[in-house]
C-alpha cells in the first residue's frame, strides 16, 4: 500500500527512483511523483495520476543526484496531481513522501491554519509537511531536527523520506508502523518501503524499527537514531533472493508465474525440514540416513519452534510450551486468515489443542480474554508488515503472551518482533492476489501441527502419513496444473460474464471455498461468496438459478457423501455446478457442467491441492474480462495502514 523510494549518491536519481517505483507498483497505487534536487539550489517536482510509465515520460530527463519518489494509494483526498506525493512546504525548500495515516491531522491542520498556513491538497501528508515547516521556522533548527520534533507531535503511522532543496548532500527517513529500509551501496544509499526497489543495486540493508530515523550524508555516510536523538548502531543485513525472482520470467503476469511456481516454492518451504524414510518420492526432499546407513523414521524439523525462548535465567523450549498450551489463537487478514482457518482444523485434529482464529483487525479492539501462562498467539502475514497483524502481535505481547510469527519476508517487522517464528521460504510474491504464499502458509501450519502433535495426540501412523503426504505435494501440484489448466480456460470462457458465484466446501476445504471466492472478487471483480456447503440451505440457496455458477470442493474425504447431497440440491434448482474432486472419481460427471480432477492426497493436506484450480479459474476469468490481474483496482499488496 503506497511505495517510497529515495536515493542519494553519484548517479542520476531519476532513473533509479523511477525504476524503483516500477518495482513497487504491485503494492497498489493511483498516482505517482518524484522530487529531485540538482545540487544548484533547484528542486524539480513531477507528479502524475495513473501509472508510473506516465510519470516516467515527464520525469526521466530531470537531472540531480538526490531525490524521493512515491506511489500513492488514496486515503485522504481523491487521486489527483495536487494530492499526489511528494508534498512541499510554502517555500518549497524540501519535499516529503509519506506512507501511512496521520490520525491527528485535523487538529494539527486547524492549529496551522490559525498561524496562517494555507493548504493546496486534501492530504494528511501536507499537514505533516507544514508542521515540519513551522517547527523549523519557530525553533530555528535544521531540517533533520525539525523532522524529529514534528514527528513527536504526530499520532498515527508513517514511513517518510525527505529531500532538501538547499542541502543536496542529505536524505532523511523515519518510520513508525510503516516499513522502511535503508539500502547501503558503494558511496550511495537507497531508501524504500520494500527492498525490491533497489535489489539490483545492493543487497546490504538496514531495517529501521519503529520510532527510528536515519540521516544520510553523501560525504560522511548514514546515522540511525531514535526520535529522542539517541544514536544507534544497527546491524547491516544481507538480502536473500535474486533479481530474477521479482521479474515475470516470460509469463504474461506475475500471478500466473507464481501459480506455476508452487511446486518449487513448496519444495523450498519443506527443504531441510522434513525427513522421509525412502527415496521413492518425486519431491525435492531427500531421505536422511542414520549413522549405520539405515533410514531414519519420518520426521519434521522446525528450528523456529524447536528453540529456547524467554530470559536467560528462565528459558523454556517453545515446542514444549506449545504442547502444553491450553489454547492457541491465530491472527491474520485476508488470505492469511483463510490459511489460519485451515490451521485451526489441522492443529485441533493432530494436537487436540483448542484453536481460535481471529481477524487481526478485530483482535485488538475486542475484549479478548488472554491468559499468558496458557495461551499462545500466532500471527500470519506474507509481507510481515501488515498493519493490523502487527497491532495484534503487539497487543498480545503487551498482555504477556508468547507470540509466534509465520511470514515470508526475512527481516520484516513481524519476524523481528515475535518471540520465534517460521519463514515460508516461498520466494517474493509480487501479484497482489496471493497464491504461493497461501499454499506455503498452509504447508507451514501442517508441519507445525504434525510436529506439535508428534508423540502426543498424533499417532505414529498419522505422523508418517503427514510426512509422506507433504513430500508428495509438489509433484501433485504440478500434476494438478498439467491436468486442468486447459480445462479451466474453457470454464473461464463460459463463466466470464457471470455477475455472481458461490464457492462451497466442508471441513478442511471450507476455508478453501472462502479463499476461492476471495480470489474471484479480487481480480475479476465478480461478486463471489464462500460458505460451508451445509450452510447453503440457510440462506444462499435462495440465490441459485440457471445463471448462478456454484463451485463445489468435493474430494472423496470423510464428508464426501454430504457434499454430494449438496450438489444434488443445487442441481434440483437448475444451478450450474463446477466440481473439484479426485482423479478416478467419475460419480459427479453426469451431474456437473464441469468436473476438475486432482490427484488424491490425505484429507489433512487436501487444501493445498484443491486451491490450485480455484487460483487458475480466477486468473483465467480475470484475463478474459480484461482486468489488471497483478494490480487489481483499489487493492494493495502490503496493507500497511489500518
Amino acid at each position: 500500500m503506497c511505495g517510497i523510494t529515495g536515493y542519494i549518491g553519484p548517479k542520476q536519481a531519476a532513473e533509479i527512483l523511477l525504476a524503483g517505483l516500477q518495482r513497487l507498483e504491485y503494492r497498489g497505487y493511483d498516482s505517482a511523483g518524484v522530487a529531485i534536487t540538482n545540487g544548484k539550489g533547484n528542486m524539480t517536482l513531477k507528479k502524475r495520476v495513473g501509472k508510473v510509465k506516465e510519470l516516467k515520460l515527464a520525469a526521466a530527463s530531470v537531472e540531480g543526484t538526490v531525490g524521493v519518489g512515491h506511489t500513492r494509494w488514496a486515503t485522504h483526498g481523491e487521486p489527483s496531481e495536487r494530492n499526489a506525493h511528494p508534498h512541499v512546504p510554502s517555500d518549497e525548500s524540501f519535499a516529503l513522501a509519506h506512507n501511512g495515516i496521520i490520525e491527528n491531522f485535523t487538529p494539527l491542520k486547524e492549529s496551522l491554519k490559525r498561524k496562517g498556513y494555507e493548504f493546496y491538497s486534501d492530504t494528511d501528508t501536507e499537514v505533516l509537511v507544514k508542521l515540519i515547516e513551522d517547527v523549523r521556522k519557530v525553533a530555528k533548527v535544521s531540517l533533520e531536527e525539525a523532522v524529529r520534533q514534528a514527528l513527536t507531535q504526530v499520532v498515527g503511522a508513517y514511513g517518510i523520506c525527505v529531500t532538501s532543496r538547499d542541502d543536496p548532500d542529505i536524505l532523511i527517513a523515519a518510520r513508525l508502523g510503516s516499513p522502511l529500509i535503508l539500502g547501503v551501496g558503494q558511496n550511495e544509499w537507497f531508501v524504500a518501503s520494500d527492498a525490491s526497489a533497489f535489489l539490483e543495486h545492493t543487497r546490504q540493508v538496514v531495517h529501521l524499527n519503529d520510532g527510528e530515523m536515519v540521516t544520510v550524508n553523501r560525504n560522511t555516510g548514514y546515522q540511525v537514531s531514535t526520535l529522542k536523538g539517541v544514536e544507534l548502531n544497527p546491524e547491516v543485513n544481507q538480502l536473500e533472493g535474486t533479481l530474477e525472482q521479482i521479474e515475470k520470467g516470460g509469463y504474461k503476469h506475475f500471478m500466473i508465474k507464481e501459480i506455476m511456481e508452487q511446486p518449487t516454492s513448496l519444495g523450498n518451504c519443506m527443504r531441510g525440514r522434513i525427513n522421509v524414510p525412502t527415496a521413492q518420492t518425486s519431491s525435492p526432499v531427500s531421505p536422511k540416513k542414520d549413522g549405520s546407513g539405515g533410514t531414519l523414521k519420518p520426521d519434521i524439523r522446525l528450528g523456529g519452534i524447536e528453540t529456547l525462548i524467554g530470559p536467560p535465567e528462565n528459558q523454556v523450549m517453545l515446542l514444549d510450551k506449545l504442547r502444553a498450551a491450553r489454547r492457541i489463537i491465530i491472527c491474520g487478514c485476508g488470505t492469511s486468515w483463510h490459511a489460519a482457518l485451515v490451521g485451526e482444523y489441522m492443529i485441533e485434529s493432530l494436537c487436540k489443542i483448542p484453536v481460535e482464529v481471529e481477524y487481526a483487525s478485530e483482535f485488538r479492539y475486542r475484549s479478548v480474554v488472554l491468559r499468558p501462562e496458557e495461551d499462545i498467539v500466532m500471527v500470519i502475514s506474507q509481507s510481515g508488515e501488515t498493519a493490523d497483524t502487527l497491532a495484534a502481535l503487539r497487543h498480545a505481547k503487551e498482555a504477556g503472551c508468547t507470540v509466534i510469527g509465520i511470514c515470508n519476508t526475512v527481516g520484516s517487522t513481524i519476524a523481528r518482533e515475535t518471540d520465534a517464528g517460521v519463514y515460508l521460504h516461498a520466494g517474493p510474491e509480487i501479484g497482489v492476489a496471493s497464491t504461493k504464499a497461501f499454499t506455503a502458509q498452509v504447508m507451514v501450519l501442517a508441519m507445525m501441527a504434525a510436529k506439535i502433535g508428534q508423540g502426543q495426540a498424533c499417532s505414529d501412523e498419522e505422523f508418517s502419513d503427514v510426512v509422506h503426504g507433504l513430500a508428495e505435494i509438489p509433484a501433485k501440484i504440478a500434476q494438478t496444473i498439467e491436468l486442468n489448466d486447459a480445462i479451466l480456460q474453457e470454464v473461464g470462457k463460459v463463466y466470464r460474464y457471470a455477475h455472481h458465484m458461490l464457492f462451497l466446501g466442508r471441513g478442511y476445504n471450507y476455508p478453501v471455498a472462502l479463499e476461492g471466492a476471495l480470489k474471484m472478487k479480487e481480480i475479476s471483480y465478480i461478486h463471489a461468496e464462500g460458505y460451508p456447503a451445509a450452510e447453503m440451505k440457510h440462506g444462499p440457496i435462495a440465490l441459485i438459478d440457471n445463471l448462478m455458477p456454484v463451485v463445489f470442493i468435493a474430494t472423496k474425504d470423510s464428508i464426501y457423501e454430504k457434499v454430494k447431497s449438496n450438489i444434488m440440491e443445487v442441481r434440483a434448482r437448475k444451478g450450474c455446478v463446477i466440481a473439484i474432486t479426485d482423479v478416478g472419481n467419475d460419480e459427479l460427471d453426469e451431474f456437473c457442467e464441469y468436473v476438475i480432477k486432482i490427484p488424491t492426497t490425505i484429507e489433512f493436506l487436501s487444501p493445498i491441492l484443491t486451491v490450485i484450480p480455484l487460483q487458475l479459474l480466477s486468473y483465467h476469468i480475470a484475463v478474459m474480462r480484461g482486468c489488471d490481474v497483478d494490480m487489481p483496482r483499489n487493492l494493495a499488496k502490503s496493507v500497511t495502514t489500518e
